[in-house]
């Protein structure tokens, strides 16, 4: 059970390790695109391409959705960003019950999205877990966990890839473990319990008020998607920019400036520090380093932007 890009590399796990899966569900056909045609999830796709039926309901309330699940007779049913709630009926439904993959070590950063709220509120390590599902949102006990470093440049993109892959391998072990009888479940710490809130779109205009290393961290984690934007004056008009790459900048041999004044380049005064944007790009264009913008778009020192 699972519908984006971060679930496919669980699903071909669980086939190359032999596992049968009788079924994928995945969310329904969404419209995107200039042409707003329906297009399949990437679990979807995939299951697919190796002949495995594909189930897409829209709610697993109903009562017929229900006996449709329970006919499958399961073992086991593995939920990798599903995007559906299940209710209480399909989470029994299965003889083992429910293994979910979540990317962090909870109970830090329960919810919709792990990946970006870790890297932005500037934590070291983060992680993938299976757990044991409930009711609850990602309370369930968890059953093996594997920690991963954040490192000072990456993203979410970078990060999600990374927990993808060793979240597969994790969710086989914990199959084959569960198989054996040697799977062992550890409740949640009642303390630490944070929620990963879903990326709104105002969060991702940069706000230069803050410490450059705060945004660096932003930045990454709004990095590839939604990214983080500033805005600047151009020919009587607002042109949105977003920033890919950034760095904080120790040295500020070029001065000081309110909040987002334009220092040198592309190195924009904050409310500690400054920022140095290194890969940036305007709406309906490619990414492009500094320099690039720069010859397109020459900034002026002391210029401020949005």
């Amino acid at each position: 059970m699972g519908t984006p890009d971060f679930s496919v590399p669980v699903l071909g796990e669980l086939l190359a390790a032999g596992h049968e899966v009788v079924a994928v569900y995945s969310q329904p056909p969404r419209k995107a695109g200039r042409g707003m045609e329906e297009k399949k999830s990437p679990v979807h796709q995939f299951a697919e391409e190796n002949d495995i039926e594909v189930r897409t309901p829209r709610s697993l309330k109903d009562a017929a959705e229900q006996e449709a699940f329970a006919a499958l007779d399961l073992d086991v049913a593995v939920v990798v960003a599903y995007g559906l709630i299940l209710p209480q009926a399909v989470l029994e439904a299965p003889r083992l019950g429910c293994l979910n993959l979540h990317a962090s070590l909870l109970p830090r950063w329960r919810g919709a999205a792990p990946i970006q709220r870790a890297i932005m509120a500037g934590d070291a390590e983060t992680g993938v877990m299976v757990m044991q599902m409930e009711a609850g949102l990602d309370t369930g006990p968890v059953l093996l966990a594997e920690h991963v470093p954040i490192g000072p440049e990456d993203t979410a993109g970078s990060l999600h890839d990374e927990l993808s892959r060793r979240g597969a391998d994790l969710m086989v072990r914990a199959l084959a473990a569960l198989s054996r009888g040697t799977l062992e479940a550890t409740p949640q710490a009642e303390e630490g319990v944070t929620y990963a809130h879903k990326i709104e779109k105002a969060e991702a205009r940069i706000d230069w008020q803050r410490p450059a290393r705060e945004l660096d961290a932003h930045i990454r984690g709004l990095t590839p998607f939604p990214g983080a934007f500033f805005e600047m004056a151009r020919k009587g008009k607002s042109e949105r920019v977003k920033v890919l790459k950034a760095r904080p900048v120790e040295d500020l041999s070029s001065g000081k400036g309110a909040p987002g004044t334009v220092l040198e380049g592309l190195t924009i005064a904050c409310g500690e520090g400054a920022l140095q944007l290194l890969e940036v790009q305007r709406a309906g264009k490619g990414a492009v380093s500094a320099e690039e913008f720069l010859r397109g778009f020459p900034l002026q020192k002391g210029e401020r932007l949005a």
